[in-house]
């Protein structure tokens, strides 16, 4: 049998203009461990560096799941009470963190299950899109644990409080049908057109401005905040680099001239 341990759980592919992350923890379905959400956040890290890539995909690296949620055989060793856990967090907050942060789309092609912190991962793209046929749940009620503020706050911005509450004082699995009717997803399609949905989807994306982009990634993050934590001279920043970039100017210019414009992002 393949010593999972040694395996990278983690592939991080450059095959521009969509850079993937490909979650590669078969055995257990993707959980995450300490190793997985160091890497996430070095993947993202290493892809935002590469100015060939536009988009980023993340994945399991098998159709049957996208991630089974934490991997509990640590939780005895590592997360055994409040200090340890408290300890643990930092991991998965920095790997959260690099994503919403990231200047880049993140777009998460799911299937499968989507259980747990799963969910917290798929929150932290920019926009989700799911198979027909995956399970969706968040089951800490059954393990006696508890998401932290940024956790919940994520998933109920995204869902709104009432269907937050179901899902995580229920703790039950739902299926994608409703996970889109929640919003908690974007689009569904069919398990076997899955891949050319997303690739067809994020090719299209990578021709749009990463300037841009970038820009609404931030505004929509800061106009999420309390409105006196909110860094509105950052997101005025972006706007006007935007209006002064070279991509403004070919934007306008290829308008004018009725061709597609070709964007560098400066």
């Amino acid at each position: 049998m393949k010593d999972e341990s040694s395996a990278d759980p983690l592939i991080v592919t450059h095959e521009a203009p969509i850079g993937w992350l490909v979650l590669n923890r078969p055995q257990v379905r993707n959980a995450l461990n300490l190793k997985t959400w160091n890497r996430i956040a070095e993947g993202v890290a290493e892809l935002a560096s590469d100015d060939a890539i536009r988009v980023i995909v993340m994945r399991g690296g098998t159709p049957d799941a996208f991630i089974a949620g934490a991997d509990i055989s640590e939780f005895p060793a590592m997360r055994a009470d409040a200090a340890q856990a408290r300890a643990y967090r930092d991991a998965p907050n920095n790997a959260i963190a690099s994503m919403i942060e990231c200047r880049k789309p993140i777009v998460a092609m799911i299937s499968g299950v989507c259980i747990g912190g799963g969910v917290q991962v798929a929150l932290a793209c920019d926009i989700r899109i799911a198979a027909r046929g995956t399970r969706f749940g968040v089951p800490a009620a059954r393990l006696g644990l508890a998401y932290p503020l940024e956790g919940v706050n994520m998933l109920a911005h995204t869902v709104g409080p009432a269907n937050a509450r179901d899902i995580l004082l229920s703790a039950r699995l739902f299926d994608a049908e409703e996970a889109l009717h929640m919003g908690l997803i974007n689009r569904l399609v069919d398990p076997e057109k899955l891949e050319e949905n997303v690739r067809d989807y994020v090719l299209k994306m990578a021709t749009n401005a990463p300037l841009t982009m970038a820009a609404a990634k931030l505004a929509i993050r800061e106009s999420l905040k309390d409105r006196e934590e909110r860094d509105a001279k950052a997101v005025s920043g972006m706007v006007a680099q935007c209006f002064d970039s070279e991509d403004y100017r070919e934007g306008v210019r290829a308008f004018l001239e009725k061709r597609r414009p070709v964007f560098k992002g400066r």
